[in-house]
């Protein structure tokens, strides 16, 4: 007897076209600012702006994050104990990397004395030598991790990066708490929406 075939063989024809689209959804690697979802364990809610934010009393711990500079430098986020710390997850090869690029070298420039920290975080690019690059061509003003297969993001408690969306951006308290997160790239008015109420709080 062979009723069960058929059934079997419509759940795989069917099931195909799923998986193929559940992988170029998995594979979508440059985000261009329309994902603004929040949630996952860190408390966050988000705006209409697509900033998500977290109440300064429902702020999680931000992990430890300690490696290489993409000129292979020890760097560790525990050295700037009491700043507050942006965090942009990018890679030499994305478009809205490149395009947000000058607006977070302006704000690191115009917090800094502000007691605020930019510290970037490079991914999927298989060199060190592109990212190098990258960052002379836009004049990057504060260090990066060189991260190559995403493990420092994977660190993070599930809510706050999305490895497969770059770039992201977090942004740490001063005692050490994911405060707030967005998901494409930023101008400088948006993450002045995402620093300066850090800068305030006491």
């Amino acid at each position: 007897m062979s009723h069960g075939r058929a059934p079997r063989r419509r759940f795989t024809l069917l099931a195909a076209p799923l998986a193929a689209a559940a992988l170029a959804v998995t594979l979508t690697a440059c985000d261009s600012g329309n994902q603004t979802s929040g949630g996952g364990d860190t408390n966050f809610v988000t705006s209409n702006s697509g900033i998500a934010t977290a109440a300064k009393d429902e702020r999680v711990d931000a992990p430890p994050l300690d490696g290489e500079t993409l000129d292979g430098e020890k760097l560790d986020l525990a050295d700037y104990k009491g700043k507050i710390i942006v965090l942009n997850a990018w890679g030499s090869w994305c478009a809205p990397c490149r395009l947000e690029s000058k607006y977070f070298n302006k704000v690191a420039k115009e917090t800094e004395d502000q007691g605020v920290q930019f510290v970037g975080i490079n991914t999927r690019d298989n060199s060190r030598s592109n990212a190098i690059s990258f960052e002379e061509e836009h004049g990057v003003v504060y260090p990066s991790f060189y991260d190559r297969t995403g493990k420092l993001l994977l660190r993070f408690p599930k809510g706050t990066f999305k490895l497969q969306s770059i770039p992201s951006t977090v942004v740490i308290d001063r005692d050490g708490k994911l405060a707030a997160r967005y998901v494409g790239p930023l101008d400088d008015t948006q993450l002045h929406k995402m620093i300066d109420p850090l800068i305030a709080e006491k």
